[in-house]
This record gives structure tokens, C-alpha cells and sequence, in this order.
């Protein structure tokens, strides 16, 4: 890779998104990433939650890190949309899917990482409260800070040292983030941690930054100080040996001068010490550390190879056939899949129905079909493989090809509160107006229903000049609806790909076919729960509201 290219993709990957420590006062916190608001992102926090997009976290989270899997939260927050950078995600899968050596390493060098993680945090976030503090809760640790400044400290330099004995990585995108890593070992950062520090009039120096005849107090995470020791000795000896004679006492009382100043003596040394390092060195120098973009950008670069991590470890454990998607740039949406299951149902469900979904120009797409035959699921599938597509991640299908999306909609009937003067029926009308007025034909859209909330004959007409709406944008707009008089209208216009939810008699198969169901199955569904009408008729005459 050419230094140009190196340095274009660097930039890509920093660009990404804001390191996920800086300018926080906490440690990282995994689900801190939160998704863009409409318009704004890729998706937004309804689409977010109505995908469950929690659910796809913990079915993908293999990450030995917080970093990591805080990287892998925000991804799914925020998935990218950049083919190039979704390209390199996917390279770097790859290389650790065949690499297995380089893997194994990586692998061994993430689950060290996450043994000692936690000892940085607590460096940079931690109050030390001294000797004769005590500490309440996680964030207050007793003492002066120098036993978890070398565990912190350690912890950095030791991930340099195991990331340069790594193999060199082939894909571009793990070898910028190894280089990131590897690189921190040449900065004044990595000085300071590395040691040994001075504290000078100009501030903290690291033994590259002092000037050699400079005056300088040498800083050690430690309170044994042999010149201070020495010196608080000699000041013992001097007032045991001189004392007794300014005070006019007898020299007989030496040791009990002695069994004085000695502990007090002693005891003044810790804390005055102690807090003098703390204050002066450690809090002053986990400043620097906090506020350098290099420390932020080598966690960075390690939350991102143990996401990678993760996606590996996603596909080669989900128990059916997985692939990488090709991800292409297209004018209009396309997503193409087959054989495909749902990305957290059918992890480790041998059983689970896949499907073949062709998205590939069609404008409008009508899945109709009775309850509890699959609508949803198979909906939530495409958005959620959509998802997984945008962030680099196996997708579970035999075979994908899927452009960019610049926006995914999710839209489901909405529960109104007393705030809602328009009702139920108002209250998703502008959401769906909110989408439409940021959808571009690059979108893809997914409606649970159209129009709630009011007259069978309202709904059928609204729902068809808003669908119209999106077929003129040219976008990827598919509607789950038992309303089939509105797909029979659209076939009429010959707009449209309309597919029913097999079922055989009374049974789903879970599979998509083609046509318009006009079935509804509620009485089935009723039966089911246990509320069809003999149900109830049975119930009243059980609790007595109908005589026998």
C-alpha cells in the first residue's frame, strides 16, 4: 500500500467517528453510543429500538474489551456509509478468517488486554484519597495512586510491545490500526508512561524533554524515597543527639526523645510525600494522558481489531451458512439475498426457515399474509442483515449483495399518549412524513403497517398517496400489511412486488412465496391463546356471568 493510500484510509478510519473516551470524565461505557437522530444518520433511535438492535449486539459481542465492545455498540449505533471503509472492514475479516496464526496471536494479545484494561481506566478516572482516606465505591481507590499508576501505565506500554511482535498484517485496515498502535511507542506520551519522569520548573519532563544540567526532582510511583528517608534519619539523629541538651534535659532521656519524634516523624513522611506525588505528578500526568490524541487513538485502534474479532468469531459460530456481502454502489437500493436467516433467531438454530429476498430495483414491496406466519421476522431481517452489511460483519446467508444505505426506516403502528393532539392516527403520520422528507432513492424503508388509527376506507387511501409518495423517490419501500385491498390496487397499476407468507392449511412454513393473501387466520391465532369465542363464552360461564 502506497503511503498516500495509507495515509487516505488512516484518515477514513480516525474519521469514522469521535474516540470513544475523549472528553469523557468516566471510564468507557459500552452502550454510551447512541443512534443519529432522523435525517441525521443512518438510523435513528425508534428504527434503532425496533429492530432490536440491543439483541443483534449480544448476539455479535465476542469482544474481550470495553473498548471493544464498545466499538462494536457504537458501529451497530452508527453503521458507516462508506463502501470503501466497509471494503476495508471486510479485508481485515478475511485476512483473520485464513490468517489463523496472525489471529491466534491477536487473540492471545485481546484477551491479555482485557485482564489489565481495567487498570488504566482506573488510573485516569480513579480519586486516590491517601493514607488515611477510605474509599467509597468504584471510583475512589485508598492510597496515593503509585500501585495503579504502574498497573495503568504497564498496561500500555506492554499492549505496544505485544502489538510490535504481531505478524505484520496484509489488509490495509488492520495494518493502520497495528501501525497506530505500534507508532504510540515514538511519542512523548509513551516517554512519560515508559519513565523515567522529572518534575522541573517548566513542569513534567520526560528524560527525552530534560536538559541535562536542568534542576530536577526525579518522580517514583513509590513512597519509599531513599534520600527522603535518609534525610527524615538524619533529622531523628540530630534531635535525639541535640535535643535533650537545647532543652536542658538529661541526656538519659534520649530514648524517650527517640520513641517520639521517630513515629511522628514517620507518619508525617507518608502523607506529606504522598501527596505531594500525587498532586504534583500523577494527577497532573493521567491529565496529559487523558487529553493526548495518540492514547486516544491507540484505544481506538484496539477497541476496532477486537471488533473484527467478533465478526469472526459471529460468522464461523452462527451454525448456518454465513457470508460477506458484496457491497456495492448503486443509484437506487438493491439487497439480494439468499438462503437467508435472522441474524439472532437463527444463531445456533439449525431449524430456522431461511429465505430468498430480492430487493433489486423493486421500488415497492407488499409482504402479506396471516398472523404468526413470519411478516415481522422477515422484515427485521432484512433491516437487521442491512445493518450488519454497513458495519463490515457476516451476514447469515449463503450469498448477499447489498448497495448502501444512507437511511433505514423501521416504522411501526405507534401507542399515543395524552400529549398527542392528532391521536394514534397523527402521531405515526408524522413520523412517516419525517422519513419521507429525508428518504433518497439510496433508502431503504420498511413499514409495519400504514395509516393506524382510523377508518378502513381512510387508511386504504392514505396508505396509497404516501406509498405512491415513495415510489416516486425511487427508493426500497417494503409494507407488511393485511390490508390487501391496497396491494390488489397497486397490481392493478402494475407497481409493485407482492409476496404472501406460505402456510399450509392452517400451518406457517415460514417461507416467502409469491402472491397477495387475502387470509387473516385470527380465529386460528385466537384458538392458540386460548380467547376464540368458545373461550370466552366458556370463561363468563365459569366465573358466573352466564347461567348454565
Amino acid at each position: 500500500m502506497s503511503s498516500a493510500l495509507k495515509e487516505y484510509l488512516r484518515e477514513m478510519i480516525h474519521g469514522m467517528y469521535e474516540p470513544i473516551l475523549k472528553g469523557s470524565e468516566a471510564p468507557p461505557s459500552i452502550r454510551s453510543a447512541q443512534p443519529s437522530r432522523v435525517g441525521e444518520g443512518v438510523i435513528d433511535e425508534s428504527t434503532f429500538q425496533v429492530i432490536e438492535a440491543d439483541s443483534l449486539f449480544e448476539a455479535l459481542n465476542s469482544a474481550n474489551t470495553v473498548v471493544g465492545q464498545s466499538t462494536l455498540y457504537r458501529s451497530i449505533a452508527q453503521p458507516l456509509h462508506s463502501v470503501k471503509l466497509i471494503k476495508a472492514k471486510q479485508e481485515a475479516v478475511q485476512e483473520l478468517a485464513s490468517n489463523a496464526n496472525l489471529r491466534e496471536k491477536i487473540e492471545a494479545l485481546l484477551e491479555k488486554a482485557s485482564t489489565r484494561e481495567q487498570d488504566f481506566y482506573r488510573l485516569l478516572f480513579s480519586k486516590f484519597t491517601g493514607f488515611f482516606g477510605s474509599s467509597r465505591g468504584d471510583s475512589e481507590i485508598e492510597g496515593y495512586g503509585y500501585a495503579t499508576y504502574k498497573k495503568g501505565t504497564a498496561f500500555m506500554l506492554d499492549l505496544v510491545k505485544d502489538v510490535r511482535a504481531l505478524p505484520t498484517p496484509e489488509s490495509d485496515y488492520l495494518r493502520v490500526l497495528t501501525d497506530d498502535i505500534k507508532q504510540f511507542g515514538s511519542t512523548k506520551i509513551y516517554s512519560l508512561m515508559q519513565g523515567p519522569v522529572y518534575l522541573t520548573e517548566g513542569g513534567i519532563k520526560s528524560r527525552e524533554e530534560k536538559k541535562r544540567f536542568v534542576p530536577a526532582a526525579k518522580f517514583r510511583p513509590t513512597l519509599f524515597k531513599p534520600f527522603f528517608i535518609l534525610a527524615v534519619l538524619l533529622i531523628i539523629v540530630a534531635l535525639t543527639t541535640y535535643g535533650p541538651m537545647v532543652l536542658g534535659v538529661s541526656f538519659s532521656m534520649t530514648p524517650l526523645f527517640m520513641l517520639f519524634f521517630m513515629p511522628v516523624l514517620l507518619l508525617s513522611y507518608m502523607p506529606a510525600v504522598g501527596t505531594f506525588d500525587r498532586d504534583s505528578c500523577i494527577y497532573p500526568l493521567r491529565k496529559r494522558y487523558k487529553d493526548s490524541e495518540e492514547m486516544h487513538t491507540v484505544l481506538e485502534a484496539l477497541g476496532k481489531i477486537d471488533e473484527l474479532l467478533s465478526f469472526y468469531h459471529y460468522g464461523k459460530s452462527f451454525g448456518s451458512p454465513t457470508s460477506l456481502p458484496r457491497v456495492i454502489e448503486a443509484k437506487t437500493h438493491i439487497l439480494v439475498l439468499r438462503e437467508a436467516r435472522n441474524p439472532i433467531l437463527g444463531k445456533g438454530n439449525p431449524n430456522y426457515v431461511p429465505n430468498d429476498i430480492d430487493l433489486d430495483g423493486q421500488k415497492l414491496t407488499f409482504v402479506t399474509g396471516p398472523n404468526s406466519g413470519g411478516k415481522t421476522a422477515l422484515c427485521k431481517t432484512i433491516a437487521q442483515i442491512q445493518l450488519l452489511s454497513q458495519i463490515g460483519c457476516y451476514v447469515p446467508a449463503e450469498d448477499a449483495e447489498v448497495s448502501v444505505a444512507d437511511r433505514i426506516f423501521y416504522q411501526v403502528p405507534e401507542i399515543s399518549s395524552l400529549e398527542d393532539v392528532e391521536g394514534r392516527f397523527g402521531k405515526e403520520l408524522k413520523r412517516t412524513k419525517d422519513m419521507f422528507l429525508v428518504t433518497t432513492p439510496q433508502s431503504l424503508i420498511i413499514l409495519d403497517e400504514l395509516s393506524e388509527g382510523t377508518t378502513h376506507e381512510e387508511k386504504l387511501e392514505t396508505s396509497f398517496h404516501v406509498l405512491n409518495g415513495f415510489s416516486k423517490i425511487g427508493n426500497n419501500t417494503v409494507l407488511v400489511t393485511h390490508n390487501y385491498e391496497l396491494a390488489e390496487r397497486f397490481k392493478e397499476n402494475k407497481l409493485g412486488r407482492h409476496f404472501q407468507m406460505q402456510f399450509v392449511g392452517e400451518a406457517p412454513t415460514h417461507k416467502i412465496v409469491e402472491g397477495i393473501s387475502k387470509v387473516s387466520h385470527a380465529d386460528r391465532v385466537a384458538r392458540k391463546v386460548g380467547f376464540a369465542k368458545e373461550d370466552i363464552e366458556r370463561y363468563l360461564k365459569e366465573r358466573g356471568f352466564v347461567s348454565g
